[in-house]
C-alpha cells in the first residue's frame, strides 16, 4: 500500500483495516522467518564447521526437528492464505451489498480511465463497440432513453462517503489494472469482461487511482482523481453533470 514516494496511504476505506492487519501479519510471520532461518544457517556454519569435523559424517542429521519447523512454516503460510487472504478477497469479489448501492462503469483505455454513472433513473443505457468513437470514447447508444442521462467522466470519479460502491470493470485495448490503494482494492481490466467489485468510503478527500499493470508507454501517466465528498455536494455534482 505505498504511494509513489514510498509511503503508505492512509486507508478511507471500511474494510481497510482487514486488510492492514493481514499485511501486519504476514510482516511479522516474515520476520520470524527471516530470523529463526538466518539463526540456524549461522548454528549449523559453526556446528559443522571443518574444524570441528575434519572427517566427512555420512550418517547425517537423525532428528526429525526441522521437518517439524517446515510443517509448521507450511501450516501457517496455509492459515494465513486460507483462513484470512482468500475469505477478504471473496467478500470484495462474492458477497456484494444490495441495498444503498451505487453501481459505476470503470473502462480502462491507454492511457486513462473512464467513469459511467447511470443518471438520475438509475439505469445505464446500452453500449456497443461498434458506436465507440472520438466523441463517444464508451460506445453508448444515443438512440435508448436510459442513456440520455448517463453521465461520463474521464480521469475523475466522485464518490459519496459512507456509501457503498460497486464499480464494473474492464478495458477497451490491453490489460489493465484497477489499482485504488486508499481503498484497499485492486482488480484488473480485462477487455471483453466487466468484473464487478465493491468497497464503501468512510473518509472525505481526494485519492489518487492508478494502472498496476504495465500497459505502454504512457503508463506512468495513467493516473485519475478519486474525490469522496458528502451526500449533499455528490448529488449536487450529479445535478450538475446531468444539466450539462
Amino acid at each position: 500500500m505505498l504511494n509513489e514516494f514510498g509511503g503508505i496511504y492512509p486507508n478511507a476505506s471500511e474494510h481497510g483495516y482487514l486488510i492492514d492487519n493481514m499485511l501486519e501479519v504476514c510482516h511479522w510471520f516474515m520476520l520470524l522467518l527471516f530470523v529463526g532461518w538466518s539463526s540456524f544457517f549461522t548454528f549449523t556454519l559453526i556446528r559443522f564447521h571443518k574444524s570441528r569435523h575434519p572427517k566427512a559424517n555420512y550418517h547425517g542429521v537423525k532428528s526429525h526437528f526441522s521437518s517439524h519447523i517446515e510443517f509448521s512454516v507450511v501450516l501457517i503460510e496455509a492459515v494465513l492464505l486460507l483462513g484470512f487472504a482468500l475469505p477478504l478477497w471473496g467478500r470484495r469479489v462474492n458477497e456484494f451489498p444490495k441495498e444503498n448501492a451505487i453501481t459505476i462503469k470503470v473502462v480502462a483505455e491507454q492511457f486513462a480511465w473512464n467513469f459511467r454513472y447511470p443518471g438520475p433513473d438509475g439505469i445505464f443505457g446500452k453500449a456497443d463497440s461498434s458506436l465507440i468513437s472520438t466523441a463517444n470514447p464508451l460506445g453508448v447508444d444515443k438512440s435508448d432513453p436510459h442513456a440520455k442521462d448517463d453521465i461520463i467522466t474521464k480521469n475523475e470519479m466522485h464518490l459519496p462517503v459512507n456509501r457503498n460502491i460497486i464499480l464494473q470493470i474492464t478495458s477497451k485495448d490491453v490489460i489493465h489494472s484497477f489499482s485504488f490503494q486508499a481503498m484497499r482494492i485492486g482488480q484488473d481490466a480485462i477487455p471483453g469482461l466487466l468484473i464487478p467489485i465493491w468497497f464503501k468510503p468512510v473518509k472525505i478527500g481526494e485519492y489518487e487511482l492508478i494502472c498496476g499493470q504495465l500497459c505502454g508507454n504512457g503508463h506512468y501517466a495513467m493516473k485519475a482523481t478519486v474525490i469522496v465528498e458528502s451526500e449533499q455536494d455528490y448529488n449536487a455534482w450529479l445535478k450538475e453533470k446531468s444539466a450539462l
